[in-house]
């Protein structure tokens, strides 16, 4: 063991969504070096909208999107190839709005007859650095019901409920975990949960029995990576402790070590463009936080533009900075 921790961490990468591929896009670049001995994702796999949606419904496949987008994220060298894979029909009738990479992977899994293996097949083709599993391979809804009462069916439908949600739950409600994900997620040293949408993409991941079992007895250091700003429909008024406290809620309690978040104010003409959209900056609330038993770690993460965002560089390295130290 001392020898393999001494080659670099292990580290799983826990989400879905945009926010796991920019995370995945950055530490890419230590994956095979001293700082980084294995970087594996785990991906949600309850998306229900857009292309993914369309092929999941067409084809009975798991939703490729998210998966495509870590893949790509991962690629050796994102060039023509990984464009290619990112390549988003514009017109075309029933080719509207599919992107290649989620038509590859549908294909793949149509050939091989095993959605794994078409992903094992599309991360030769862009030589990835690391790995991606699916949290799970059985087709499961997410729902979620509403303080109202409402009951939303769907990922799509809960990230624009717009009102707090009082239950979050899987369809079936337990579906079994990817043996591989729960493989990769004991040897780990590093969990990362986030950065992304927390009730449809950290959480989904967590409300699978083998997933949320293998991250509270794994001996890795978990770290909750806090969102910038909250989700308009999905987070709304919600800061730091509230992201913890539903992690709880749903995980239960002990499950993150280490807060880490941005520690660079962001300007205000852009808190201005974003209010507008009714998204709000996420406080950290370290007093909270300590309440809660967590470490708090804050670091520039914030990415340079006209949009607020995790600069993906940043990011990893602030991450590896907390990696266990070598034995």
């Amino acid at each position: 063991m001392a020898g393999s921790r001494a080659a670099g961490p292990a580290l799983v990468a826990i989400g879905g969504g945009t926010g796991l591929s920019a995370l995945l896009r950055g530490l890419k670049h230590f994956a095979g070096t001293p700082r980084l001995r294995q970087l594996t994702g785990v991906v949600t796999v309850t998306d229900d909208g857009g292309s993914s949606g369309r092929l999941r419904r067409e084809f009975g496949i798991l939703p490729p999107g998210d998966i495509r987008n870590c893949i790509a994220a991962l690629a050796d060298d994102e060039d023509l190839l990984t464009r290619l894979f990112q390549y988003r029909f514009p017109n075309g009738g029933g080719l509207l709005g599919h992107s290649f990479g989620n038509l590859f992977l549908t294909a793949l899994t149509g050939i091989t007859g095993d959605f794994h293996q078409a992903i094992l097949e599309a991360e030769k083709v862009l030589s990835v650095r690391g790995k991606i599993f699916p949290a799970t391979v059985q087709d499961v809804r997410l729902r979620g019901c509403g303080v109202s009462g409402r009951v939303y069916e769907g990922e799509s439908a809960i990230g624009t409920s717009g009102e707090q949600l009082s239950a979050l739950y899987l369809d079936p409600p337990t579906p079994p975990a990817f043996p591989e994900a729960v493989a990769a997620l004991e040897q780990a040293d590093l969990i990362l949960l986030g950065p992304g949408s927390l009730y449809t993409s950290i959480l989904p991941n967590l409300l699978i029995p083998g997933i949320r079992q293998a991250v509270s007895k794994a001996r890795a250091k978990v770290i909750l990576l806090l969102n910038l700003m909250t989700q308009p429909g999905e987070t709304d008024g919600m800061m730091g402790a509230d992201h913890m406290r539903a992690i709880e809620r749903y995980a239960g309690k002990g499950l993150v070590d280490v807060v880490l978040a941005n520690a660079t104010p962001i300007p205000e003409p852009l808190l201005a463009h974003y209010a507008e959209t009714g998204s709000v900056c996420v406080t950290t609330e370290r007093d909270a936080m300590a309440a809660m038993g967590l470490q708090v770690v804050e670091s520039d993460l914030l990415a340079d533009g006209d949009l607020i965002r995790h600069d993906s560089a940043k990011l990893a390295r602030a991450v590896l900075d907390l990696a266990p130290p070598a034995s």
